[in-house]
């Protein structure tokens, strides 16, 4: 008998799919990134709120978490938004819970947070067993109509409940409390603004829809309006731009004061940081800024907080002026930072785009307009079906013996009040349920003023529903009486951070003024080994090298002095000559002050001339002139000045003459005035001189008057009366160099 195998109904057999993985990956990916992007990360532009921010509020409100309520334990809410609502970690939904309490990081906080719920120095809440939760009055103006069939609803995602899709929000919360969110191939970064000018400007709109956004800044709505405060010190062009392309950034300054201490002495406090800077992050990294003797301006730093922030910043020396120690901090430290603009947001349809400010207002507007006119239909609908009551039981009123001896005597009066008297079936079970003392003469006169006031309502909205301009006229009522919790004239409301221009300080030239000018020596061995020794350096011959290591360049300087040096990948670095090592030992590798590959070598080392030219070269024979001042940058990476294709750079001269001379490898020299030269802030330049093969070996200038001159091997300087024979126009082939001419073909000895 032969053994057969069968594979069950349902087995694996059956759950196996042929499919391309390609295109099963990438159905998969793109389904995951529109949940992250809809579901996650982007916030929704009417209510301003992602998801699981929505669900929190909602389910706060059902546990009647209001206001004048008392708070309950954070676990229990979180416990119900995940039961309930949102299928994710309770971490998660608890570090949102923390952020829409905390007063430094919401404009507008949604929720009144009791307990420990971190501070602005970085420290973490408590554990959510600890801490309570309700929502506050901001919140209130959110969630506001919500059971009036304001906004739509939607499954929860087990089915089993229902969630709003979007808060009514009687505010502008979008920028109000800003948003940032990072997405699959998108982010979003909303700054936040103050409440006030953000319904003066829906308010600008209503009344005239044609208001640009320049309008509506000049208007209403300054700029941003960050929680911590500080000061904003973009410019009105540049924040012009942001609002109407809903891209930019935004520069934020710490607000700080001059307290004198008499004698001359001072010290600056500054009371405000910017938004998201952690206070002791911030402290910390002004303490390395000293320890590292990188601020010379700044001699300590002090945290004096308690409730509010206050750090204490003493000058290094009473001759520091404020403004200029500040300005050097602004640059160097978190006291100033840039805060990122990308309004990346989900419209009413759920698509996401970046919108401008007028557009979000206009979608928020929209929005109010439309669970207006919800709420108004909602009201309609309950005053009619009380006016049908009242108008059954006037009836009952005006035939009150017939209705008693029907109730009374009858089998079935429900059935004989509606043949009689043409009553519905709510009509006549009201009529049944009015008790004996509402047949009084005055409860009669009651229900007529009822009816009436009723009536004259479901008139007054049966008309708004029938003209956009009422519509319109009560959205913008609605928004001033907002106005109450979060005006300009409130606590919560009041404008936190200024506006200012940065002052024009010379942060540099304070700098210098505050090193000691003295003069040293800059030591560079040919292994990369630099330092600096004090003074002027007589004899070379007596410095000390490593073994195998000798002198490269030797270059007097003042410790005021920027060195310079031109690498042969065509790059530009930038020393400063006050913070080279001292010349104890053998000095400090230059590369690792500096990003320079160890196949790069270096063409020049010099001492930056304010105003100074120099004439670049490449070996490919292309040159121009620099000025000096362009090839300063203090970054690692350095500033790419010549392009010097793939045979390098090879000269670096000072512009101290009239003429140009040049010399091949194959030995042709052609001289030409340097005028012919163009002066550019970077690039290849233009050709110097023609060779059928080779490339330029030397350069020199000197000036028509001097002549030309070499030098050989030996040190011994040779003037040549000839050189006029060698002069031509530039880019020319030249002509062969001279007998007697150097035998390395070049004009100085390298």
């Amino acid at each position: 008998m032969t053994d057969v195998t069968l594979t069950p109904p349902g087995g694996p057999a059956d759950r196996i799919i042929d499919e391309d993985l390609r295109e099963a990956l990438s159905r998969r990916y793109l389904a995951y990134a529109l949940s992250v992007i809809t579901d996650r990360a982007l916030p929704d532009v009417r209510d301003g709120l992602k998801p699981v921010q929505r669900r929190v509020l909602y389910a706060m409100r059902e546990m009647r978490l209001n206001p004048e309520n008392a708070a309950r334990k954070c676990a229990k809410v979180v416990g119900e938004v995940m039961g309930g609502y949102h299928p994710h970690g309770d971490q998660s939904i608890y570090d949102t819970l923390v952020r829409m309490a905390q007063d430094f990081a919401q404009r507008y906080p949604l929720v009144d947070g009791q307990g420990n719920f971190g501070n602005i120095d970085g420290d973490n809440p408590a554990a959510m067993r600890y801490t309570e939760a309700k929502l506050t009055e901001a919140a209130t103006l959110l969630l506001d109509g919500i059971d009036e069939d304001a906004v739509d609803f939607k499954p929860t995602y087990d089915g089993q409940d229902e969630e709003p899709v979007v808060l009514p929000t009687g505010f502008p919360n979008l920028l109000a409390n800003g948003a940032t969110g990072i997405a699959v191939g998108m982010a979003t970064s909303i700054p936040p603004h103050n409440a006030a000018e953000l319904i003066d400007a829906c308010l600008l709109l209503l009344e005239n829809p044609d208001a640009s956004t320049e309008d509506l800044m000049n208007k209403a709505v300054q700029g941003p309006d960050f929680p911590t405060g500080g000061v904003i010190v973009e410019s009105r062009a540049s924040m012009l731009e942001t609002y109407e392309t809903g891209r930019g950034g935004i520069r934020l300054r710490a607000f700080w004061q001059k307290e004198d201490l008499g004698q001359g002495k001072y010290q600056i406090v500054v009371t405000q940081i910017p938004y998201q800077v952690k206070k002791a992050d911030l402290v910390e990294q002004l303490a390395e800024l000293i320890e590292n003797k990188k601020a010379p301006l700044l001699g300590d730093v002090r945290d004096e907080s308690a409730e509010d922030v206050r750090l204490v910043l003493e000058p290094k020396s009473r001759n520091v002026e404020a403004e200029v120690l500040m300005e050097s901090l602004f640059k160097l430290s978190d006291l100033e930072n840039r805060f990122s603009v990308n309004l990346n947001v989900l419209d009413a349809r759920g698509t996401p785009g970046v919108m401008g400010l007028k557009q979000v207002l206009r979608a928020f507007l929209d929005h109010r307009r439309v669970v207006l006119v919800r709420r108004a239909r909602h009201r309609l609908a309950k005053i009619e079906a009380r006016l049908h009551i009242l108008d059954g039981l006037l009836i009952a009123y005006l035939n009150l013996d017939e209705v008693i001896r029907i109730v009374r005597y009858e089998d079935e009066p429900k059935q004989k009040l509606i043949e009689a008297f043409d009553l519905s079936d709510l009509q006549a079970d009201a009529i049944l349920n009015t008790r004996l003392r509402q047949l009084a003469r005055l409860e009669e006169m009651e229900l007529r003023r009822e009816h009436a006031d009723l009536a004259e309502e479901r008139d007054g909205i049966t008309a708004m529903l029938a003209s956009d301009k009422a519509q319109w006229k009560l959205v913008g009522a609605g928004l001033k009486h907002t106005l109450s919790i979060v005006g300009a004239n409130t606590t919560l409301g009041k404008r936190r951070s200024i506006f200012a221009d940065a002052p024009d300080i010379d942060t540099e030239a304070a700098l210098e003024a505050m090193i000691v000018r003295e003069p040293i020596t800059v030591i560079l061995s040919e292994r990369g080994w630099i330092r600096a020794a004090k003074g002027r350096v007589e004899d070379p011959s007596e410095l000390k090298f490593k073994e195998g290591d000798k002198l490269e360049f030797l270059v007097p300087a003042e410790t005021t002095d920027k060195l310079l040096i031109f690498a042969s990948d065509g790059r530009f670095f930038t020393l400063a000559c006050d913070k080279l090592p001292g010349a104890r030992g053998h000095g400090e590798p230059l590369r690792l002050m500096i990003d320079l590959d160890d196949k790069v070598g270096l063409v020049d080392v010099f001492v930056h001339r304010p105003g100074g030219r120099r004439v670049l070269a490449s070996k490919e024979g292309y040159g121009f002139i620099l000025p000096e001042d362009e090839a300063i940058a203090f970054r690692r990476a350095g500033k790419q000045v010549l392009n010097a294709g793939s045979k390098g750079a090879l000269v670096s001269l000072p512009l101290v003459g009239d003429h140009l001379a040049v010399i091949g490898d194959n030995g042709k020299i052609l001289v030409f005035p340097a005028a012919e030269l163009p002066e550019m802030p970077r690039g290849k330049g233009v050709k110097l001189q023609t060779y059928r093969e080779g490339g330029l070996r030397d350069a020199l200038v000197f000036d028509e008057t001097a002549g030309m001159s070499t030098v050989d091997a030996s040190g011994r300087t040779r003037l040549w009366d000839n050189w006029r024979e060698f002069l031509g126009k530039r880019a020319g082939a030249g002509k062969l160099a001279p007998k007697g001419w150097p035998a390395n073909k070049r004009f100085r000895p390298k």
